[in-house]
């Protein structure tokens, strides 16, 4: 559908947008697109390393009283971005039962 869309349609479409939202929004909605696109992917990436760390836990460990305590995770919005950060409140799941 979009690849039938002609160079003057193209070009309407972003005059609407413009008309509709402000050339001084649009660069403030794409920068919070693209932070939430980063947000996204990291969490993704998140979930992913601790579904292979609890795949890892269920095998046996040779010796648990060695492990180091593991600092709490922050969900961060942009890369140097630390008024945004946060902890992530979340279960030990390799302790409970």
């Amino acid at each position: 559908m979009i690849g039938n869309l002609k160079p003057l349609e193209i070009l309407l479409i972003i005059a609407v947008i413009v008309l509709l939202f402000g050339a001084k929004k649009l660069p403030e909605m794409a920068r919070s697109l693209g932070k939430s696109a980063r947000i996204l992917k990291s969490e993704a990436k998140a979930m992913k390393k601790d579904g292979e760390a609890e795949a890892d836990a269920a095998a046996p460990a040779a010796d648990q009283s060695a492990q180091q305590p593991v600092a709490p995770r922050t969900i961060q919005a942009a890369p140097g971005d630390v008024t945004s950060a946060r902890p992530v409140n979340e279960t030990n799941r390799t302790t409970q039962g």
